[in-house]
């Protein structure tokens, strides 16, 4: 990774109910597993993201949980430019290889690996 640049994920959740459970599971596996700080996490305002038990968790460990406007998707932008590629990728994967729509997860982790 370049100096300066910071990592993304990419993790497929069956339903926003999973969201909760794996946001703290993943704190914790890069602050202990990576031992790495995480000082910060931006979301978007939504309910997945903005709730009691993950505001006790964050102020826990000291994050500081910033959130975006609601349905200004504007100041997400690098979030959604990200998201649209990747999209775009999976598609496009998708109709060139005449593959089933079963296979979009797939598609989106290829096109985010490479």
């Amino acid at each position: 990774m370049k100096p300066g640049t910071k990592p993304s994920y990419v993790k497929f959740l069956r339903s926003k109910d999973e969201t909760l459970e794996f946001v703290i599971k993943f704190l914790k596996q890069i602050q202990v597993g990576l031992n790495k700080t995480v000082r910060n996490i931006r979301t978007d305002n939504g309910t997945e993201f903005v709730n009691q038990v993950l505001t006790e968790f964050y102020d826990s460990v000291s994050i500081f949980h910033q959130k975006s406007v609601l349905r200004i998707p504007q100041q997400n932008g690098i979030v959604e430019r990200q998201n649209h590629t990747l999209v775009e990728a999976a598609w496009t994967m998708l109709i060139f290889s005449k593959a089933l729509i079963f296979l979009w997860a797939k598609a989106v982790a290829t096109g985010y690996y490479t």
